[in-house]
């Protein structure tokens, strides 16, 4: 794992430790401690001894390698960052660091999340909602007193749709889902409610 996360510039990996950062005897607590006072071959030792773990946390969040190497990679940088703060008074090395982890791995998934759904707003925004020329020629209309009449004319089903989807604003997609019906059952129901509110206008002209 370390060979494969690899620190920026602004907070590098050692490439080599100090004869008494090199014993296995040091804890994790002695190294972070050390790391915080600027020691960068405490940082190299606590960075081989730390980053499966990290790798392990962010994965168990993520379940995506590609993305939990690359939040492994901030968290080691933030440990290196936010050493000076460690108090070993207050907890263990491995339960800082982990809390670090988890914190930014699930920051990382409320970002994903988050452009996911900016992405399908806009998705849906630009969908055409216009099933055929009669819907727009509806729509222009929609704000007579007429439409109202004419959609008592409508099945309820049919009246249903076409109320979701030219009044409330939603596309065919967002009325099967509120309706919980297959999108071709919406589709139809849109499109003969459609047919059938121009007809009964054209009949109140």
């Amino acid at each position: 794992m370390a060979a494969a996360v690899h620190l920026p510039t602004t907070a590098s990996r050692p490439t080599a430790t100090s004869p008494h950062l090199g014993d296995d005897e040091l804890t994790a607590e002695d190294l972070l401690v050390a790391t915080g006072q600027g020691d960068e071959s405490a940082f190299a030792a606590l960075y081989d001894r730390v980053s499966p773990q990290v790798l392990g946390v962010t994965l168990r969040v993520l379940r995506d390698r590609s993305l939990a190497e690359e939040v492994t990679q901030e968290v080691l940088v933030e440990v290196w960052r936010k050493s000076d703060r460690f108090d070993p008074s207050r907890g263990s090395a491995s339960g800082w660091i982990t809390t670090l982890a988890h914190r930014r791995a699930v920051d990382r998934v409320r970002s994903e999340q988050a452009g996911r759904d900016r992405d399908d707003r806009v998705s849906r925004r630009d969908e055409p909602r216009a099933f055929d020329a009669v819907a727009d020629e509806v729509q222009i209309r929609l704000d007579h007193w007429q439409v109202r009449q004419a959609l008592s004319t409508l099945t309820d089903r049919q009246r249903e749709a076409v109320e979701l989807a030219y009044f409330a604003g939603h596309t065919y997609r967002d009325v099967a889902r509120v309706l919980d019906i297959p999108e071709g059952t919406a589709k139809s129901r849109l499109r003969d409610g459609l047919l059938r509110l121009r007809h009964a206008l054209d009949e109140l002209v």
